[in-house]
């Protein structure tokens, strides 16, 4: 099915921004002429721009056209189980590059995320992600072994991991995610083609099943130049309370 026409527009003016095609600071075409271009209605480019705004992308207007404030794509809570959803429902081309799915014993950290004695057998993957053949997060995976397995059988740079699993029955219902910053290390900065050292955004995740059991412990590293992370807020009726709410 076609998405509707605000919501191709939208992809691509995203795409020019992020190719760098409309560089931070530029302004936009005017509503005038993406109307002609995308033979749209002023309307369709306003909702177009609304989402681009809402997405911190692109800011000032105020009967000028708006300009680029940054370049960084935003990534919401509730897609973090799949970098591919992800990357495809922001109209951008997903991609990885496996280098290593091994099977050996769990480190400390690991272990202590799903719960496991230190050293017994877990399945760790190490895969480099792209968007739009661009190196954007490396990803270090382990899972529990009765999981991990599954993935000997299956090509990790044919698309997601995820999505294979839930395909095999696995049950992956929630996630805690953890985010902080840490600076490249010799790995990161060779598959991301950065300096060592330089600043990377890390999104440590423990998957769990319906009954809370552990079942892979995550740490995936972003280039923060490519990628942001949102999170709404909202408050419900009891003071003090609130409640993330899903963005699209």
């Amino acid at each position: 099915m076609t998405p509707p026409l605000h919501l191709r527009v939208a992809d691509a003016l995203r795409g020019r921004i992020s190719r760098g095609q409309l560089p931070v600071g530029a302004a936009l075409p005017s509503e005038a002429q993406l109307c002609e271009e995308f033979t749209a209605s002023r309307g369709t480019v306003r909702q177009a721009l609304a989402a681009l705004r809402n997405e911190g992308l692109i800011g000032g207007g105020q009967g000028k056209p708006p300009v680029v404030r940054q370049a960084a794509v935003a990534q919401p809570f509730e897609t973090f189980l799949s970098f591919t959803r992800w990357a495809r429902e922001m109209g951008r081309e997903p991609g990885q590059r496996t280098i290593e799915v091994a099977r050996r014993g769990a480190s400390p950290v690991a272990a202590d995320a799903l719960g496991i004695d230190e050293g017994a057998p877990v399945v760790e993957v190490l895969r480099l992600r792209l968007l739009d053949g661009i190196p954007t997060m490396l990803e270090r995976s382990s899972f529990v072994e009765p999981v991990g397995r599954l993935l000997f059988d299956f090509d990790p740079d044919s698309g997601s991991i995820y999505e294979h699993l839930l395909g095999r029955g696995v049950d992956l219902r929630a996630a805690r995610h953890t985010i902080d910053a840490i600076g490249a290390d010799a790995v990161d900065a060779e598959h991301l083609t950065i300096a060592e050292g330089a600043p990377l955004l890390r999104e440590r995740r423990r998957a769990t099943d319906a009954t809370g059991a552990r079942v892979e412990y995550g740490d995936d590293r972003y280039r923060p130049d490519l990628v942001t992370f949102t999170i709404d807020n909202a408050q419900t009726g009891r003071a003090g309370q609130h409640v993330l709410k899903e963005t699209s």
